[in-house]
C-alpha cells in the first residue's frame, strides 16, 4: 500500500511513489490505520530531518507516533514550510538560523516557527503564496508553474517531475507565484544554501555531493 506521507512543493501531503532523501514531521496526523484525517499539521514546528540519526529506528506511521513525512528535497521541504531540524540536523540548522539572524535580528525555534507559520499558511488552511518577479530571487526558491513545481539554481529555472528535475531552462518573465514562504526566501537571500537533489543536472560540487540519502 502507498501511504499518504510525501509532502509536494505546495505543502499537499499525497501517496505517491518517487522516493525521499529527507524526513519530516508536523505532528500525529494518522490513524491505526496508517490512513490520514483531515489535519495537515498539530503543531508550527514544521521540521526536515535527516533520514537516519544516531541509529535511531522507526516504524512507519505506528499507532501514536508522529506522521513520518518525507520531501523529495531540501528545496521542496523549504518550500512546503518546513525548516532544519536543530537536533539531526544542527549544523545545518546553525546556517539557516544565522541567515535569519542577519536579516531579522536574535530568535530561536520558536519564534522562527511563529514567523514561518503566519507566512506558509492562511485561515482557511491553504497555502499563502506571493507574486514576485524571478529575477528578484534568490538560489533555491521554487515557483509554481502550469506543469508543476520549479527550482531556481544558478541563475536558471528547472522544472521538476516525480523522475527529477529538468535541464535549465531561462527565468521566465514578469511575476510568478512562489512557493517558498517570505521568511525563508530572505534566509536563502542572506547565504543558506541548501541541499538540492542528486539529479539536479549540472549543478557546481558542493561539500554536500553524495550525501542525501533516499526514504
Amino acid at each position: 500500500m502507498t501511504l499518504q506521507n510525501r509532502v509536494q512543493a505546495d505543502g499537499e501531503i499525497v501517496a505517491a511513489g518517487w522516493r525521499g532523501a529527507w524526513m519530516g514531521n508536523r505532528g500525529i496526523l494518522h490513524d491505526d490505520n496508517r490512513q490520514l484525517g483531515p489535519a495537515r499539521w498539530r503543531h508550527q514546528n514544521w521540521v526536515c530531518c535527516a533520514l537516519s540519526f544516531e541509529g535511531r529506528k522507526r516504524a512507519v506511521m505506528a499507532p501514536g507516533r508522529y506522521t513520518e513525512l518525507f520531501f523529495y528535497d531540501e528545496a521542496q521541504a523549504l518550500a512546503a514550510g518546513h525548516r532544519p531540524c536543530a537536533e539531526c540536523r544542527r549544523a545545518d540548522y546553525t546556517r539557516y538560523r544565522s541567515a535569519w539572524e542577519a536579516v531579522f535580528g536574535p530568535t530561536d525555534a520558536k519564534a522562527m516557527d511563529r514567523a514561518l507559520h503566519a507566512a506558509r499558511v492562511r485561515r482557511n488552511r491553504t497555502q499563502l503564496r506571493l507574486s514576485l518577479p524571478a529575477q528578484d530571487l534568490p538560489q533555491g526558491a521554487v515557483i509554481l508553474r502550469a506543469s508543476g513545481p520549479a527550482l531556481i539554481w544558478h541563475g536558471a529555472l528547472h522544472g521538476w517531475s516525480p523522475e527529477g528535475y529538468g535541464p535549465a531552462e531561462p527565468l521566465p518573465q514578469g511575476s510568478q507565484t512562489i512557493l517558498t514562504p517570505a521568511p525563508t526566501l530572505a534566509v536563502l537571500a542572506a547565504g543558506y544554501v541548501l541541499r538540492p537533489h542528486a539529479s539536479l543536472p549540472s549543478r557546481p560540487a558542493t561539500p554536500y555531493d553524495g550525501q542525501t540519502g533516499q526514504a
